[in-house]
């Protein structure tokens, strides 16, 4: 059974099929975050305890660490940034890191200080980031995640996308990293564009699943983007990416609903032994006071007919 081991200087986590779903917190990242970015810049982290904290808080397995705050010459300005932040976080929480970077100087300089075996967030299929990244990878023997994009840019093909993920294992192979330490994240599309994205990534990941025998993991909310109520799109993917092999997710653990589908999914896929974390965290759950009920749709006419429109007033009543 493949299984991807991380650890911070205290804990181990194990990334696998049958193991509980690893949810790796996204919000230490400035990334369409101006605030956070211009505090991290002004050398002011009490934001980025403040998420560290929470996410470990509500539920987070890992969390993922990015300093990339600018466009702007990040070779010069992103290692030191990345080192700093990194030290306060893992000085704060117990979870594994993972260590999130298109920068090779920043990845190389975190994995410096990094204590236990961080992950290598990431490494895609284009060359000039296989010879950078892979050599460190199997200096400091860190796993790292896979992007399934190269020079070509992103394919809407999965088959083009499962290749470029069968070339990077196999790389990996060429440096000695074995298939069990390449984390592979196989795109996920917005589904408002895209309306085969769902199924197409499930099938991909059945096939990382059953041929290459790999790990998986998503910028989860990816699927959502562009709609409303996005955390509902969100919710309902948890699952049906858990059931179709993946086995891990970079994803916001502060959303309850999300965070309910992991502990449900886990417990039907048995990865909960005796529900025992579900009961832990549920056993004195009340629903929210004073919640808005959901909308409901009219129900369509049949045909156009009143007694359709009849269905409608008490649908709606």
């Amino acid at each position: 059974m493949t299984r991807t081991i991380v650890a911070s200087a205290t804990r181990e986590v194990v990334i696998g099929f049958d193991q509980p779903f690893c949810v790796i917190g996204e919000r230490i990242n400035p990334t369409g975050r101006k605030k956070l970015a211009a505090e991290m810049v002004e050398g002011n982290f009490e934001t980025v305890k403040k998420d560290a904290l929470e996410q470990v808080a509500a539920g987070a397995t890992m969390l993922d660490v990015n300093a990339g705050v600018t466009a702007v010459d990040p070779n010069a300005t992103e290692p030191a940034l990345l080192v700093q932040t990194l030290e306060i976080v893992q000085a704060l929480v117990d979870v594994p890191l993972s260590i999130d970077s298109s920068v090779s100087a920043a990845i190389e300089a975190a994995l410096k200080v990094a204590k236990g075996r961080p992950l290598v967030n990431s490494v895609t299929g284009e060359e000039e980031k296989l010879e950078a990244i892979l050599p460190l990878c199997k200096k400091y023997d860190v796993p790292v995640v896979a992007i399934s994009n190269d020079e070509t840019g992103i394919s809407q093909d999965p088959d083009v996308r499962f290749a470029v993920a069968k070339k990077i294992v196999e790389r990996a192979a060429d440096y000695g990293i074995p298939a069990h330490d390449i984390v592979v994240d196989p795109l996920v599309m917005p589904i408002g564009a895209m309306g085969t994205a769902g199924k197409q990534v499930f099938a991909l990941l059945r096939r990382l699943r059953d041929e290459l025998k790999v790990n998986t993991t998503c910028g989860l909310s990816n699927i959502s983007f562009g709609l409303p109520h996005r955390h509902g799109i969100n919710a309902g993917f948890i699952p049906m990416v858990i059931g179709a092999g993946m086995t891990s997710a970079i994803m916001n653990p502060c959303r309850p609903q999300e965070m309910e589908m992991v502990r449900a999914a886990n417990v039907l896929n048995g990865t909960d032994p005796d529900c025992m974390n579900w009961i832990r965290t549920y056993k004195d759950y009340k629903p929210h006071a004073g919640a808005a009920p959901a909308p409901v749709a009219a129900a369509p006419a049949a045909g156009g007919g009143r007694r359709g429109g009849r269905a409608a007033r008490r649908t709606q009543a």
